[in-house]
């Protein structure tokens, strides 16, 4: 067994450049994994400072330099930010407390008809059972708990000192990683092995196609959470720009988000209209939404992407989710291609002896 394991080894990793590459992504994982909260900052601007470089290349082209063009797309970034926060967060405030001081009446509403179906098919669903779930449910669905709860996160994910930092810190680190990109790049690379010619091989593969991706993702929770929004409004459905921004966001976890936004939708609209034509016109109109957007607004941002098995996405997701939390999830596709990249540019040991018989003619002929 240890003979086996040791040619594996001596087969797998003969390679310096393998060494290097397992190296540098060994570091990365074992940094963000330990020092992720400590580098949370740092992190979020360098995804900005990457987003945000295809802007400052194109201004770059018609001569703007660099100091300049970084500073514009900044301040329009900002900008936009700010008109973001300023315009939607106050009102899904409002649409979120509302919604949870409703619960009890839209239980109430629930409980009566549940009532009804138990009296009509009571070999089903027991007269017991069902208060017992309606008991367990109340204590979840508590007013004050539920409220209790939301200013306890609020209270942690939104206090002074980290607004402070994120609000402060994360726009000066985009800036000057925009403008000193070159500088930082070459600096950096006095800590990397100089064998590393596998390793820019996979980054040289994975930089257009994260990019493209995160791009895509964006752009696809702006058009879906804009046309749900308007949906909602246009069928003056209850809490329709919270609902919209559930959607939306809903694109981050493939397969698994469109279900799960699908049931807080269902209930409001149940709970808003019963099952009614409106109910029906509603669900109908949000599943052609998750239609166009699975069979046509995918396919189109997301030519490019490396083309992963279902099963590989839905397993990156909840590797990735579970060790980086929402920021796995969001990467997780790129993560899963990057691992992708990483086996199909692993030198393999046919690979290896074809290189060396190349090296010999190349002696021989010399």
């Amino acid at each position: 067994m240890l003979a086996l394991l040791t040619n594996w080894y001596k087969e797998r990793f003969s390679d310096p450049q393998a060494v290097t590459l397992v190296f540098i992504l060994l570091g990365i994982a074992l940094a963000i994994y330990f020092a992720g909260g400590l580098l949370a900052p740092l992190i979020v601007a360098l995804i900005l400072a990457f987003l945000l470089e295809w802007p400052v290349a194109q201004m770059l082209k018609i001569g703007i330099n660099r100091t300049t063009a970084a500073s514009l797309v900044l301040v329009v970034f900002i900008g936009v930010m700010l008109l973001i926060t300023l315009g939607l967060v106050p009102s899904i405030w409002k649409q979120g407390v509302a919604l949870i001081t409703d619960l009890p009446t839209m239980l109430d509403k629930g409980l009566l008809t549940a009532q009804t179906y138990v009296n009509q098919y009571p070999q089903f669903v027991s007269p017991e059972q069902l208060d017992s779930m309606v008991a367990e449910l109340k204590k979840m669905l508590d007013t004050q708990h539920l409220l209790d709860i939301g200013k306890q996160i609020l209270g942690y994910s939104a206090s002074l000192l980290v607004l402070m930092v994120y609000a402060i810190l994360v726009p000066l680190l985009v800036f000057f990683f925009l403008k000193d990109k070159d500088q930082l790049i070459k600096g950096s690379k006095r800590f990397i092995p100089t064998n590393r010619e596998l390793a820019r091989k996979v980054w040289f593969e994975m930089d257009q196609q994260i990019f493209n991706y995160i791009r895509g993702k964006v752009i696809e929770i702006v058009i879906i959470g804009v046309v749900s929004y308007l949906f909602f409004a246009i069928m003056d459905m209850r809490y329709a720009a919270l609902l919209g921004v559930l959607t939306g966001f809903s694109v981050l976890i493939p397969y698994v988000g469109a279900t799960l936004v699908t049931l807080p939708i269902a209930l409001v609209a149940f709970f808003q209209w019963g099952f009614s034509p409106e109910f029906g016109y509603l669900m109908l109109g949000y599943g052609i939404i998750q239609a166009l957007d699975g069979n046509l607004l995918v396919p189109l941002l997301f030519s490019d992407a490396v083309d992963l098995h279902p099963v590989f996405i839905i397993a990156a997701v909840l590797i990735f989710g579970g060790l980086w939390g929402v920021w796995g999830v969001f990467f997780a596709i790129p993560l899963a291609s990057l691992v992708k990249a990483v086996i199909n540019a692993w030198p393999t040991p046919n690979s290896l002896s074809d290189g060396a018989s190349v090296d010999e003619q190349s002696a021989e002929k010399s």
